[in-house]
């Protein structure tokens, strides 16, 4: 990997690790509706003149159909159940959960046919990581905010379905394009809702300053060096940023936010992470694989 590379590749693992401290911040003060709409509104009027003058909008009328689907999958459903996780959780425990998403995505890949060949490799590495959510969920979350690890759940859902819509319907579309597509739908989708649940008390100034970052640093300049990132290096080697992300989070919640260390972050983060890491991997030798009747 080149110094530009390695450079982009690290930017973005430390600030794609960092929006569940600030999501943890804003939804103590402001409705998860309204983080959303303020997020992805702020994203959106960056990335649309960005996009237009790259020219990124010709010729993509025959995709608003599945940029729309890509919007409600990758973002409409996740951002608000994430932010209605973190109203119960803590930061760090909602980024490895987040950090399922590998091995979710795996599991969606072979069932639609994407990916047939599951080898004894992959298959324990789904194992492994099952049992590391289930260690986390077992050991540090009691009975009663089981529907915040649900609304994580969603969120893990939509993240590993955005990549395969990406993939299978939008993988000729221009991705500038598509993403501000996406947000800008979604400024439209929350902007009702948001007034509605619009603060009625005083917010403070860490709330706001958490939002702002959140649109601009963890979104539009996150995209920015995503694309960036991908020209660089390919789409391949972008994997593992999944895996340096919630050591990032972790890592600020516990020293920013004075969040417990626990048995279940302990034992559940290695476990995830390595689960996740045996789920992703090619197998070497597909003749191994396990193969189930090709999809009609």
């Amino acid at each position: 990997m080149s110094r530009k590379g390695w450079a982009l590749f690290l930017a973005l693992s430390v600030i794609w690790g960092t929006p569940y401290l600030f999501i943890r911040i804003a939804v103590e003060h402001v409705e998860p509706s309204v983080l959303v709409a303020l997020r992805v509104a702020l994203a959106a009027l960056l990335l649309l003149p960005v996009a237009a003058a790259r020219g990124q909008f010709r010729g993509i009328r025959p995709y608003l159909p599945w940029i729309a689907l890509f919007g409600v999958v990758e973002i409409t459903g996740p951002f608000l159940m994430l932010g209605y996780a973190e109203t119960a959780l803590p930061s760090s425990t909602t980024a490895l959960l987040i950090a399922g998403v590998p091995i979710v995505a795996a599991v969606l890949a072979r069932s639609f046919g994407l990916d047939r060949r599951l080898g004894i490799t992959r298959i324990a590495g789904l194992a492994i990581g099952i049992s590391g959510v289930v260690v986390l969920v077992g050991l540090d979350i009691p009975g009663d905010q089981w529907w915040a690890v649900g609304a994580a759940g969603v969120t893990v859902v939509g993240y590993a379905l955005g990549p395969i819509v990406i993939s299978t319907r939008l993988a000729d579309a221009p991705p500038l394009a598509v993403i501000s597509l996406a947000l800008a739908m979604n400024a439209l989708i929350y902007a009702p809702l948001a007034w509605i649940q619009r603060p009625t008390e005083a917010v403070p100034a860490s709330a706001w300053w958490s939002i702002i970052t959140l649109g601009i640093l963890c979104t539009a300049i996150a995209f920015l060096i995503f694309f960036a990132l991908v020209a660089e290096v390919g789409p391949s080697r972008m994997t593992v940023i999944t895996f340096l992300n919630p050591a990032v989070a972790i890592t600020l919640g516990v020293v920013l936010l004075a969040e417990p260390i626990t048995w279940g972050l302990l034992i559940g983060f290695p476990l995830v992470l390595l689960g996740s890491y045996l789920a992703t991997r090619p197998d070497r030798n597909p003749a191994a694989a396990v193969e189930d009747a090709p999809h009609a």
